[in-house]
């Protein structure tokens, strides 16, 4: 469903901002409706017995469609007008060729490594990442066979390099900033590193967790990712009420992923798709209120004497190494705070337990202010002794900073770290 003119008023440009609205909709289509409907149906009817095996052969990869030819509608197992429209209006963002919406993030995640990994090739991967993905690389892909090497904030890419000793990559999965630490790992060198072990017959795809910065603050292909992974439950979906992924990039690469998706059933439902176009609207307002209060946030948190490190992107000083990715590929800090806090795990979980505004809960991104501690809750899964390692101890807390007053999100830190 095209709708190129929709993306100009003559000559000018409109911001994905502007085109959440009603891009890759006509109310027409809809007996006028302004908003999309929600396409509540699990089938779809075709006019002839021809024109379904002309669907058939397109989704199932046995033709390519012919330009603007229409690919139809089959089941909503395969696409969904909700999934369809609110996969091109997240394409906007990122500047991909074309996108698809997942169950979940980890249905994005996984399905998308599914679609490259093969028994003996090896998933270069950075750490930390999130738990479930985590688990994923470390129990799921080697009981199939498929190996990993990780890319810790203390390995350098040369070390890297050597690591790979001649072995077949299948993909670089990149998590940047890291769950539940915020460090950042150089899309660039991620980039540089896939080029040199990609072959004749095998480009090495770059993938990029985009979760925590979320559309507004990075754009991980204009450094040269060639997939973009989003948790869209998260600032996408943004409102604590859906569980959704998404993957946006190089279509070519966007294409094997949907017929797995399709085989394995991971897709999003049409409400879960209508709920998020609704979300899409308030994205930028929502991440650039979300982003003040958290610079606001982690000024008192970096003050406070009983909180002993603060982990916020906003804080990187000169002549830090991180400082020059930050500058290169960051648009902003965001609004996720890990810090560090001067006590052990029981005052650790005082201090959570006192929280009166700010709740106690996994997941990120949304209006309200949510807080975490990774090592016994998302993070519970990793290797005791990495978790040590890349500095997921007792004392740290993961913050999501949401739009309330900020005047009052200081007020509720500062009266639960007096219970310490």
């Amino acid at each position: 469903m095209s709708d190129e003119y929709r993306k100009k008023i003559g000559e000018h440009e409109l911001s994905p901002e502007s085109l959440m609205m009603g891009y890759a909709y006509r109310p027409e289509w809809s007996e006028g409706a302004l908003k999309s409907p929600i396409f509540q149906t699990s089938t779809f009817t075709f006019s002839s017995a021809a024109e379904g095996r002309r669907f058939f052969e397109i989704a199932y990869g046995l033709d390519e469609a012919d330009p603007g030819e229409n690919t139809g509608l089959i089941y909503s197992r395969l696409n969904n007008p909700d999934l369809e429209i609110l996969e091109q209006r997240l394409t906007l963002w990122d500047g991909a060729e074309a996108g698809l919406v997942f169950a979940s993030g980890m249905a994005a995640i996984t399905t998308t490594m599914l679609t490259f990994v093969q028994p003996g090739t090896v998933v270069v991967h950075s750490a930390p990442v999130y738990g479930g993905t985590d688990h994923f690389l470390h129990e799921t892909l080697a009981r199939l066979g498929v190996e990993r090497l990780e890319w810790d904030p203390g390995t350098s890419i040369d070390d890297l390099d050597a690591a790979v000793d001649g072995r077949r990559i299948a993909l670089v999965f990149l998590e940047t900033p890291a769950n539940p630490t915020n460090d950042l790992f150089s899309i660039a060198e991620a980039r540089a590193f896939a080029d040199r072990h990609s072959t004749e017959d095998h480009a090495v795809p770059l993938v990029v967790d985009n979760t925590f910065l979320g559309p507004l603050w990075q754009h991980p292909i204009d450094h040269g990712a060639d997939l973009v992974l989003y948790s869209a439950t998260k600032f996408i979906g943004g409102h604590s009420d859906l569980i959704a992924g998404a993957a946006l990039g190089r279509r070519d690469l966007i294409d094997p992923i949907a017929e797995l998706r399709t085989i394995l059933g991971t897709m999003a439902t049409p409400l879960t798709g209508w709920l998020m176009m609704r979300s899409l609207e308030t994205l930028a307002l929502r991440m650039r209120r979300q982003a003040d209060n958290a610079q606001v946030v982690a000024d008192f948190l970096d003050a406070h004497p009983k909180v002993s490190s603060v982990g916020y992107l906003g804080f990187i000083e000169e002549g830090d190494p991180a400082m020059a990715t930050y500058r290169s590929q960051c648009l902003g800090p965001g609004s996720m705070i890990s810090f560090w806090i001067d006590t052990d795990l029981e005052g650790a979980f005082r201090f959570l337990d006192s929280l009166q505004l700010i709740h106690l809960a996994v997941s990120l991104g949304s209006t309200e202010s949510l807080i975490e501690h990774p090592a016994t809750m998302t993070h519970a899964g990793v290797d005791p002794e990495e978790r040590a390692m890349l500095g997921i101890t007792d004392q740290l807390v993961r913050l999501s900073v949401g739009v309330e007053n900020p005047d009052d999100l200081i007020v509720d830190l500062a009266s639960a770290l007096d219970k310490i």
